[in-house]
């Protein structure tokens, strides 16, 4: 039996014009094999196409994990940070991570959100503010969550 191994990208989607609409999984695919065509044709799309999904997407946080097989990852890397709209919104791609598993991933997008995290706590004046970003901190997901809900399947 052959085994496939996989890529998976951590990657932050910062919508440009419209901030207050959300994204859906299947419009960020369609717009990675877009590009991935214009890039490199049909061998490229055919080959990215094989095992290329979605793991994970946070409306809130706007990070994406999406999985591509190993070999054309080379494909999709390629082609996230050209992309520049996706669902007649602009865009902008950051890749946060690229990892053999789901779980480091997830790891190094908590490590990133601390660091940006930091940054905003030393920014804010009031206590009612650091209250408020308190409060949002405890409605994100938790590591036993995510291994329950995308790892352990």
């Amino acid at each position: 039996m052959v085994r496939f191994k996989h890529r998976y990208f951590a990657i932050e989607i910062e919508i440009v014009n419209n901030k207050n609409k959300s994204l859906k999984p299947p419009a960020l695919l369609n717009a990675i094999k877009k590009k991935i065509q214009q890039l490199y044709g049909d061998y490229g799309l055919a080959a990215a196409s094989i095992g290329f999904l979605t793991k994970y997407y946070n409306s809130s946080t706007k990070i994406a994990f999406v999985r591509s097989r190993h070999g054309p990852h080379r494909f999709v890397l390629n082609a996230l940070p050209l992309i520049n709209d996706i669902d007649n919104q602009t865009v902008k791609i950051n890749i946060i991570y690229i990892g053999a598993t789901i779980k480091h991933c997830f790891i190094n997008v908590r490590r990133y959100q601390q660091k940006k995290l930091e940054e905003v706590w030393g920014s804010l004046k009031t206590d009612q503010q650091r209250k408020e970003m308190l409060r949002h901190m405890d409605s994100t997901i938790s590591v036993k969550d995510f291994n329950k809900q995308y790892v352990n399947k």
